[in-house]
């Protein structure tokens, strides 16, 4: 990627600014604007370095200020960021704002979801994963019977915090001295 030269970089940003502005919060296809937005900026290149977690941190702050979570790209997740990065450079932006919106469904599903929810209100797993256990082995563990949960109409399993920390708690724990 080359970047404009540096005498076309305040005016790519004062019209980018602007489209930023006219962005709807609650649009339905909200998700390949704002990764176009990402990657023009990504594309306008400002600074001289950091820009990637500048553009980044910019995405969020236009989520927030929109009423959404913000998009957490973890750096598990550098390589297909970067595919979709540069098939946005292609013109195709679809797989960056799979990639955002994927993101900000995450932080909705770790974080607020069981915020709001209260200790035995059914969310689905993802909601109720955590490091120690993830969302496809609570999935096996509810699958198996060994996890309280109900599959609903739409095939996804739901449980609550209270039944999640149940299972953990249950949980057979190898001792790391044996």
């Amino acid at each position: 990627m080359v970047p404009p030269s540096w005498v076309l970089v305040a005016g790519s940003i004062d019209s980018w600014l602007a489209d930023v502005n006219r962005l709807e919060a609650r649009s339905t296809g909200l998700a390949e604007p704002l990764a176009d937005l990402h990657f023009r900026l990504e594309q306008i290149h400002p600074f001289l370095d950091g820009n990637g977690r500048a553009g980044r941190l910019l995405l969020n702050l236009i989520l927030v200020r929109l009423g959404y979570p913000p998009a957490i790209i973890y750096k598990r997740q550098r390589a297909e960021y970067l595919r979709a990065l540069r098939r946005a450079d292609l013109g195709d932006c679809g797989s960056l704002g799979e990639l955002v919106a994927r993101a900000i469904l995450d932080n909705l599903y770790k974080f607020i979801v069981p915020a709001i929810a209260g200790p035995v209100r059914l969310v689905p797993l993802a909601a109720l994963a955590t490091d120690e256990i993830s969302a496809n082995a609570l999935r096996v563990a509810a699958g198996r019977g060994r996890l309280q949960a109900t599959r609903g109409a739409d095939g996804e399993w739901r449980s609550s915090r209270a039944w999640v920390e149940e299972y953990a708690r249950s949980r057979y724990r190898r001792d790391p001295g044996e």
